[in-house]
């Protein structure tokens, strides 16, 4: 590859997370440092997943729904940027339906595998204190309060594997990268844009990065990636709110 081509391409990779995760990423260093720095403790320290944006239902609506729609254009551009005459980018990082039940089947068991261990992992930190609590939206607010949570788990996965797996593989392998250099780069900045939820998201998001990473080093597809992060996030959104009533002493903020 010519030095130019080189160049360009560690220029679009710039900008692309610059406009998504990796502009994230910054955002939770910085709120991270802050949190560190602050006289509370982390475990008493509190964030809002999928806050209300407005006391006003259809503006609360609209708002949350223009979030998803502007978080997936990045999405967009990144397929558009992978786009090549004779293959789609959707194709060329494996989000199409050419075998969708294997996609689904082992979406669905990749779940099995993450899921119980991220909660134990999440339920660990609370309780040694290097975990914020994670507050989700109630389910009960408004008639499309649950769709839009659903809507907003699939955005997230679509974003998150799209651009962190799907793109950044491509692009790094292009440049000459070690499938392993790529798959620990990509779970750093993964863990990275978590930090905001405390030390313990952090190890867990790029732990789950590395399997992630791996498994789309065997497969070549994101399909069944995204399929495992829609049911992680659909289950953190809508399951959470239950958890707190059930096991607030776990999942809410300790009093000191």
């Amino acid at each position: 590859m010519l030095p130019r081509d080189r160049a360009r391409l560690w220029w679009e990779i710039a900008i692309v997370l610059g406009l998504s995760l990796g502009q994230s990423a910054v955002y939770s260093i910085f709120t991270i440092v802050q949190r560190l720095a602050a006289p509370t403790p982390l475990k008493d320290q509190s964030t809002q997943v999928n806050p209300s944006q407005s006391t006003t239902p259809w503006i609360d609506f609209t708002y949350q729904l223009l979030d998803i729609v502007f978080a997936l254009m990045a999405v967009a551009l990144v397929i558009y940027l992978l786009w090549r005459p004779a293959q789609s980018g959707f194709r060329r990082i494996g989000l199409d339906w050419s075998s969708p039940w294997r996609d689904l089947g082992g979406g669905a068991l990749l779940f099995v595998v993450i899921g119980v261990p991220g909660l134990a992992l999440y339920v660990v930190g609370r309780l040694i204190g290097i975990t914020v609590d994670v507050q989700a939206s109630p389910l009960d607010t408004y008639w499309w309060t649950v769709p839009i949570l659903v809507l907003s788990a699939v955005r997230a996965a679509l974003q998150e594997e799209i651009i962190m797996i799907g793109y950044l593989f491509t692009r790094l392998k292009q440049l000459g990268w070690n499938s392993w250099w790529v798959i620990v780069a990509s779970a750093l900045v993964r863990g990275s844009y978590h930090l905001y939820q405390g030390i313990g998201p952090f190890f867990g998001n790029a732990a789950m990065g590395i399997l992630f990473g791996w498994c789309y080093r065997r497969w070549g597809r994101t399909a069944p990636l995204v399929v495992t992060h829609s049911l992680l996030d659909i289950v953190s959104f809508v399951g959470y709110p239950l958890a707190v009533a059930l096991w607030p002493a776990i999942f809410g903020v300790t009093k000191s």
